[in-house]
């Protein structure tokens, strides 16, 4: 196939794509390790991702772990 005949289908059904490949996985997950794990393994990957996302935008790790923990658990 040619790059630009992917580049389109990729531009018009990216949506369906990620879709697919994400429920594939989850679906594969679930199989291998059981619902709740897997449900255990993807909480674990949104919150790295949320504290990622954080560190990119410059905040303060103290700062993100003051919203995360309980009230003076850090000092």
């Amino acid at each position: 196939m040619n790059s630009k005949l992917l580049e389109e289908i990729w531009q018009q059904h990216s949506g369906k794509l990620l879709g697919v490949v994400f429920g594939f996985v989850f679906g594969i997950l679930v199989l291998s390790f059981g619902f709740f794990r897997t449900l255990f393994v993807v909480l674990c990957a949104v919150v790295g991702y949320i504290v990622g996302k954080r560190i990119d935008q410059k905040e303060d790790i103290l700062e993100i772990l003051d919203k995360l923990l309980p009230p003076g658990y850090n000092r």
